[in-house]
């Protein structure tokens, strides 16, 4: 990661581990805009503490993104290594969905552990008889003539 440099020259550079604080922050609260965030530096307390009241302008909130796609995504890799590292994933499984709908918990619409892992050997059992029959037909199928060819 890089220092960026502000407009004015009389200032120096704000230090990439703030934005990149600044960054986390607003990824951990799902505030996208840069412009977003550039208000929560003047405003909110919490972030006035983490970032030791600087108040970087929008332009370099974004400016920082752009440029570091790429270290901010090993930042997120590492920090997930790490909580694998620590046990801290509780490796059960999750069905997360983020619809609304009405009410109806029948025994066709309640999902849990055991029902998910038998709708997973049903699909798994028929993809498998699908991919052999495809293969058994394929290695004993007889050319076949497309009758749109036959009447060209």
């Amino acid at each position: 990661m890089q220092h960026l440099a502000p407009k004015d020259k009389d200032r120096s550079s704000y230090d990439p581990k703030d934005l990149l604080k600044l960054y986390i922050y607003g990824y951990m609260n799902r505030i996208t805009s840069s412009r977003i965030l550039e208000k929560a530096t003047q405003t909110n307390i919490e972030v006035m503490w983490l970032l030791r009241r600087l108040t970087p302008d929008f332009k370099s909130i974004s400016d920082f993104r752009k440029d570091n796609k790429e270290a901010i995504n090993l930042v997120f890799k590492q920090f997930v290594a790490l909580y694998k590292e620590w046990d801290l994933f509780g490796k059960k499984v999750v069905a997360v969905d983020d619809s609304k709908f009405r009410a109806s918990n029948s025994k066709k619409n309640n999902f849990n552990t055991k029902s998910l892992n038998r709708k997973i050997r049903i699909i798994s059992r028929f993809l498998s008889s699908k991919l052999r029959n495809a293969s058994l037909s394929k290695s004993f199928s007889t050319p076949t003539v497309n009758p749109f060819h036959v009447k060209i």
